[in-house]
């Protein structure tokens, strides 16, 4: 696939860092400018067509949400009409303010189209992000990596909101049969994509979560795309979270998902300090 233009590259470093960032301030925690943030990864294996299929996916990713109350929400392997449906969950759990929800589908090598879902839906990646009320003028960028697998029909994607003064909150699932391909895609986020961000949009605190098909002590290691002094936590296997080092990890667990995909849950407790010297 050709390179992004000069143009969807600017405004992508507008609001792109890494992934699934500190979107939604909950309560002040100790310290001024500290805030408390509960992130929630999950890959719901809802496409229909791959083997850990079961149907019941979404309602439990509904009632993980509704006991765990994150304030963010990455979503990975979903079908476009699986986002509104948790939209709604996590509106219902958090009152006041407002919940953001996107999705981005994967792009399909052989036909040109999106990949879709065994019942013809889009298929790809989501975000909901609950924003406190005073916050205005958040956008939502996605796109497709210049680097992909050439024997992998679907097209790995990104999807980013960006809230102005708070965060950058993005999702992505990278490559799944050649690690080599999901490490440059990494690498191609943190090393091209970033460094712009910071230059163009100024410095927030970023945290990256998602599947990204790389293991601690895999080959490659995930950690050959981790920047020095980062955080970085994972579910045992390919779901990682990393955080810049304002933003400190208080808790950390997977949430089993009663076999409903073949990903556990990864929730996160974080702390943001805004006030913290750059």
């Amino acid at each position: 696939m050709a390179d992004l233009s000069y143009d969807v590259l600017r405004r992508l470093m507008a609001a792109l860092c890494l992934i699934a960032a500190a979107a939604v301030p909950a309560e002040p925690a100790a310290g001024t400018g500290s805030t408390s943030l509960r992130v929630l990864q999950m890959n719901l294996c809802n496409s229909g067509r791959a083997g850990c299929y079961t149907g019941r996916a979404v309602p439990r990713a509904a009632e993980v949400i509704r006991a765990e109350t994150p304030h963010l929400v990455t979503l990975n392997e979903i079908c476009r009409d699986d986002v509104p449906a948790l939209e709604r969950v996590l509106a219902d759990v958090h009152r006041g303010g407002r919940v953001v929800a996107a999705f981005q589908a994967a792009g399909d090598r052989p036909s040109g189209d999106v990949t879709r879902c065994r019942d013809g839906q889009p298929y790809g990646i989501g975000l909901l992000a609950h924003l406190a009320a005073p916050q205005r003028g958040h956008r939502i960028l996605s796109g497709t990596y210049p680097v992909q697998d050439g024997t992998d029909p679907e097209l790995r994607v990104w999807l980013c909101v960006h809230a102005p003064g708070v965060a950058h909150a993005c999702t992505t699932h990278l490559a799944a049969f050649r690690s080599a391909v999901a490490l440059a895609q990494c690498r191609h986020l943190i090393d091209h994509v970033v460094p712009r961000i910071r230059r163009d949009a100024g410095y927030l605190p970023t945290v990256l979560g998602g599947d990204l098909n790389l293991r601690h002590g895999g080959s490659p290691d995930v950690r050959a795309c981790v920047p020095p002094g980062h955080r970085r936590v994972d579910d045992g296997g390919v779901q990682q979270i990393v955080a810049t080092t304002d933003i400190t990890v208080d808790d950390l667990r997977p949430v089993g998902m009663n076999g409903a995909t073949d990903h556990p849950g990864l929730l996160a407790g974080l702390t943001v300090d805004a006030d913290q010297d750059r």
